[in-house]
């Protein structure tokens, strides 16, 4: 089954994240007020883009990073900037170990070639 992450504009020209299976359903619990609190606060306009991915946790961990980004990030994301895109899809199927031992491997040869020089 497919997981989305959806980039809502809303009002004030505001961008709102979120995690559906069914970005269509969320969009309209968003548009009658029962979606969030940000968006009864700032009613949604439109869906200004979404991602599929292939597990809740990748699309849980693609909506944080987004969360994250700066807002002009954000605009160029939605815009549909694809070096952003892939540079925060790169990696969420890492485990926090994956990471790690590749953080570790990274060090050692960043001290090996510096110690090289």
């Amino acid at each position: 089954m497919p997981h989305f992450v959806y980039m809502l504009r809303c009002a004030g020209n505001r961008i709102y994240t979120g995690y559906a299976v069914d970005v269509e359903a969320r969009f309209e619990q968003h548009k009658s007020g029962k979606g969030a609190k940000f968006t009864k606060a700032f009613p949604p306009e439109c869906v200004l883009r979404t991602f599929e991915l292939e597990s809740k946790e990748c699309a849980l961990r693609l909506e944080a990073r987004i969360k994250k980004l700066p807002r002009q990030e954000k605009e160029l994301l939605a815009a549909g900037d694809e070096t952003l895109r892939d540079n925060l899809i790169n990696g969420l199927d890492e485990t926090l170990e994956k990471r790690a031992s590749r953080e570790r491997k990274e060090k050692q040869a960043q001290k090996r070639s510096s110690a090289e020089l």
